[in-house]
């Protein structure tokens, strides 16, 4: 039996803070889901499962929140402990209690393998300054999110653009900072979830790159753009460092390559 199972649309970069925990501390995670599309026709559950033709997830269909469009189909188990209702939706292995935002998984699992590998900082304050990164995620990761979901459709504007890039500028810039010519990690001397959360919010933000060719004809210039690496090259090493680590690259790397031949299709 897994010691956490995950439900979400995948592939999902955001999931990423959970499996690569998972490779480093050991941890066993089962992580069940589909396209966006598809799990539409899912239900939504612990037991998280393709609806059979004809039957009711047990409880009445709900809208669909951001990145899905029309009714979801969500059992009342699953919003008493989601009371949410998003993904990425994880649980206890009873399903008993329900663990929502994938900061917050990441979290679970890095508690869940303390004693093999520590994710969360060698003391509180450590601990308090990886907690400090992981918030600052959340900013960049609201108008990223936003944004990625515009791209390609006529909700895209200037203005959402233009706080996609100043999210971007910010979160990049600290990271920036925060990885000195004399250190090789976020926080403390080793791997934190502070690295790990960086890593997966930039990789779901290379979805930006085939639309490339959508941005320019609105005028628009691509935020992560060949600048980058001279603007921010510590984060941006960072990046490409742990991208080939073995516990990242079996997320990561299959996942650009995904981007980079749709981004060739693109153009």
């Amino acid at each position: 039996m897994s010691q956490l199972r995950i439900f979400s649309y995948l592939p999902n970069p955001r999931i990423w803070k959970a499996t690569i925990a998972a490779r480093l501390t050991g941890i066993d995670i089962e992580v069940r889901g589909s396209s966006p599309r598809e799990l539409q026709s899912w239900r939504w559950d612990f037991d998280a499962r393709p609806l059979l033709p004809g039957e009711k997830a047990g409880s009445e269909e709900v809208r669909g929140h951001v990145g899905f469009k029309g009714a979801l189909h969500k059992t009342e188990a699953f919003l008493k402990i989601h009371p949410f209702g998003t993904v990425p939706a994880a649980f206890s292995p009873d399903g008993s209690v329900g663990i929502f935002e994938s900061n917050s998984i990441m979290r679970a699992v890095a508690r869940l393998g303390e004693s093999k590998v520590s994710l969360y900082g060698s003391d509180p304050y450590e601990a308090a300054r990886i907690d400090s990164f992981l918030d600052a995620s959340l900013v960049f990761a609201r108008d990223a999110q936003i944004y990625l979901l515009a791209l390609g459709s006529e909700a895209l504007s200037a203005e959402i653009h233009s706080r996609a890039r100043d999210a971007f500028s910010l979160y990049l810039a600290g990271i920036n900072q925060a990885l000195s010519p004399d250190r090789a990690f976020i926080v403390g001397d080793g791997l934190t979830l502070a690295d790990i959360c960086f890593v997966a919010e930039i990789g779901l933000f290379y979805n930006e790159k085939p639309r490339a060719g959508d941005l320019e004809r609105r005028g628009l210039k691509p935020i992560l753009n060949q600048i980058v690496d001279v603007e921010y090259p510590r984060a941006m090493a960072h990046f490409a460092k742990l991208s080939q680590h073995p516990a990242f690259a079996p997320d990561v790397v299959p996942y650009l390559e995904k981007i980079e031949r749709a981004t060739l299709t693109h153009e």
